[in-house]
């Protein structure tokens, strides 16, 4: 496997996309942060997928998390630093576009993307994966949408992709929960569709994805663009309101309350405000 050599690829900092044959890998590189999506990775998830697109070279895509975790998803420090400020609540008027843009990115991509669960996603993490087209996980590892533990509405696209995989009441439960469940349960719920040893999750993906490349490339890419357009049609229903959902509940003293005692290392206790 090589670097691409690609200069569309060279100002990513917080991702690295390598090139084996047909088959690209994306892996999100903030290991020391458990691969938390920060603005910075944010904006880099944002265009990545335009760049990929436009490659054609690519006729898979393997996406996975660099180090223990697939990702951990939202910067819960930055978020502490944040609360309640004037600084945050500026930085929120521009979320949802953000967020629209990165779902419609990633849904637009022709090549299918395989997510390499190899350890823990969590939150927008866990959306992120469950937004590609197939998924192979660590049997181990545990994937969440953990908005609410942390006084947030899962508005950021959990609203949007859980229910289509698992059925509104399951994807109610495990949303307004807070719910981990590990690779194998995961699978047996067809939240995601292969549960593999840890150690084979990065293999299993990319024998996947060269397979997916191998097929004629405009056929797959046409189903795949056909079925996810009920996917776009729920996220064109549902992410407005979930985002703006979200974004009040930003200002919540709850949320100051939780991102608060994640770094101070406490349980938080929530008053209903």
């Amino acid at each position: 496997m090589h670097k691409t050599d690609e200069t569309m690829y060279d100002s990513y900092h917080n991702l690295e996309v390598t090139l084996d044959g047909s088959v690209a890998t994306v892996t999100l590189n903030r290991p020391d942060a458990y691969n938390a999506i920060d603005i910075a990775l944010h904006d880099e998830l944002e265009r990545l997928w335009p760049d990929l697109a436009r490659d054609e070279r690519i006729g898979a895509i393997v996406l996975t998390g660099a180090g223990k975790a697939f990702s951990a998803g939202g910067d819960l420090k930055g978020m502490a630093q944040r609360a309640g400020t004037p600084e945050n609540f500026r930085r929120s008027l521009g979320v949802p576009a953000q967020t629209r843009r990165l779902w419609q990115n990633m849904l637009e991509v022709g090549p299918p993307i395989v997510a390499a669960i190899n350890g823990d996603a969590m939150g927008l993490g866990a959306t992120l994966a469950l937004m590609c087209d197939l998924t192979v996980m660590s049997e181990s590892a545990r994937i969440a949408d953990s908005h609410v533990k942390v006084g947030l509405v899962a508005g950021d696209g959990g609203a949007v992709i859980w229910p289509l995989l698992v059925g509104a009441s399951c994807a109610k439960e495990m949303l307004m929960r807070g719910r981990a469940v590990n690779g194998k349960e995961a699978r047996e719920m067809r939240l995601v569709n292969y549960a593999v040893p840890a150690d084979q999750v990065l293999n299993e993906a990319k024998n996947i994805a060269a397979e997916l490349a191998a097929l004629p490339r405009w056929a797959v890419a046409w189903t795949k663009l056909s079925v996810n357009k009920q996917i776009k049609a729920q996220l064109n229903d549902v992410l407005d309101a979930s985002i703006a959902f979200e974004m009040l509940t930003l200002a919540t003293d709850d949320h100051r309350e939780a991102v608060t005692a994640f770094v101070e290392k406490r349980r938080p206790d929530f008053k209903g405000q």
